[in-house]
């Protein structure tokens, strides 16, 4: 044949899966530091032990990890790396010509299986331990904080429904200071408040809340610089050594994101690693949370929450001084303001101190302390019943060691969630339920985790 020099040279290359992948991948790394032989005795009892072999739990788990370790968004993305990439499949166990797991055995098994959704806790749970154990955690600052992640929700199926009416989110952890409370009360007074028969009825501003059809657990988000629309909150607790997440909670979007907060750190406090110092945001800085971890031993560095005079009188609060070692406001005109009785809110117990009737209606600045409903009445001002342990925490605001707690929880929690957005599917759940919103962040969570122990450990 013209422009054939001579006859065409074939040779022949034998090469192994375990050639194909370099000694340093990081998959090599993940597969010496990871065991994940804790996955067959987790799952034993969901297996028959007759009929056609299944696939090894193990391979399924890894499966689903490499989708969130290289940001792929879904098993059919999965699947076709693994037909490609020999790295994928020497991690799933498998060799060159050994046949890939099709995308569907995934979803199948997941939707068939609901007990198997465990297994995502439980290898977040492994991860973490394994990270203590090699001396990452330090428990000495934890910083949490909430993203938000988009619901699988079709907004035209988003209708109105009638908000029922419930107790407040601390209502069951204010009955035991309630009772502490009345006691005090009593003791102070000489009389006992009547016990309450009913409970706090939900705000009328807001009768009414969005529902998704497609998926009723997602919540609507509805925040200043959020994107409207339906949404779970993923509320993740780290260590701000190393930046690995202790622990994830997931709820609805139009959950507040302090619900949750008390406990998950009581749950990392007591399961995981004992917390020094915990750092969160200002939406996290309500008095409950002053007090219940104060008495846990932990210190409580947040950024101080703006309060704003919600009264239109001329005299404000600040106006007033308080006695703390008789128990009294001070008003401008020098009478006193005594203890009255207590309130109960959603989120907290107050003290409520009243001025004398008589002192009121006699002084000539009544048309700028009493409010129009109240100028046949007196002046009441309220103290939260933990006041004590907010001005213990609060007024460590300008220490140093405070002010670098709040900026390791900026750098660390704002920063993975960024990292997680970026890379590791934590832009949208891929499927409905709030089951499944946690097993996604937990996956998520837990592949944030193994690439920081491994850079760590070198």
């Amino acid at each position: 044949m013209q422009g054939m020099t001579g006859p065409m040279q074939l040779s022949i290359c034998m090469y192994t899966i375990e050639d194909l992948v370099p000694q340093d991948h990081f998959l090599r790394k993940l597969e010496a530091s990871l065991d994940l032989s804790f996955i067959r005795e987790e799952t034993r009892s969901l297996y028959s032990k007759i009929g056609r072999p299944s696939i090894d739990p193990v391979m399924l788990v890894k499966y689903e990890l490499l989708g969130y370790l290289y940001g792929l968004r879904s098993e059919r993305k999965i699947e076709k790396e693994c037909l490609e990439k020999p790295s994928f499949r020497w991690y799933l166990g498998l060799d060159l010509f050994d046949p890939v797991p099709d995308h569907s055995t995934i979803s199948q098994n997941r939707r068939r299986r609901p007990a198997f959704r465990k297994v995502f806790r439980r290898l977040f749970e492994e991860v973490v331990r394994q990270c203590v154990e090699a001396g990452l955690v330090s428990g000495r600052v934890v910083g949490t904080d909430s993203t938000h992640v988009k619901a699988r929700a079709s907004r035209a199926s988003e209708y109105l429904v009638e908000i029922d009416e419930e107790p407040g989110v601390y209502w069951d952890r204010l009955d035991q200071y309630e009772v502490v409370a009345q006691e005090e009360l009593e003791r102070k007074t000489g009389r006992r408040q009547k016990k309450r028969t009913k409970q706090i009825k939900r705000d009328r501003r807001y009768p009414h809340k969005r529902v998704s059809r497609t998926d009723p657990e997602a919540g609507y988000l509805n925040r200043p610089g959020k994107p409207k629309g339906m949404h779970y909150l993923s509320h993740q607790t780290l260590d701000t050594d190393h930046g690995i997440i202790l622990d994830v909670a997931v709820t609805s979007g139009d959950v507040s994101d302090a619900a949750p907060y008390l406990d998950q750190l009581e749950r990392v406090h007591r399961e995981v690693f004992p917390i020094q110092c915990a750092t969160a945001d200002a939406i996290y800085d309500f008095p409950l949370a002053h007090q219940v971890l104060g008495e846990h031993g932990i210190t409580f560095c947040v950024r101080p929450i703006k309060h704003h005079e919600q009264t239109t009188v001329g005299i404000k609060r600040d106006a007033f001084i308080y006695d703390e070692t008789q128990d009294y406001y001070l008003c401008p005109n020098g009478k006193q303001l005594r203890l009255n009785t207590l309130r109960r809110s959603a989120g907290g117990l107050h003290w409520v101190y009243s001025a004398d009737r008589r002192d009121c209606q006699a002084c000539p600045l009544k048309e700028q302390c009493l409010s129009e409903c109240r100028k046949t009445g007196a002046r009441k001002l309220e103290r939260s019943y933990f006041e004590p342990s907010v001005q213990r925490d609060l007024n460590r605001a300008s220490e140093s060691e405070y002010r670098e707690a709040l900026r390791l929880r900026q750098i660390w929690c704002e920063g993975t969630f960024a990292a997680q957005k970026w890379g590791y599917n934590l832009t949208r759940v891929l499927r409905r339920g709030l089951e499944a919103a946690e097993d996604h962040c937990l996956l998520s969570a837990t592949a944030m985790n193994l690439k920081r122990m491994i850079r760590c450990l070198g």
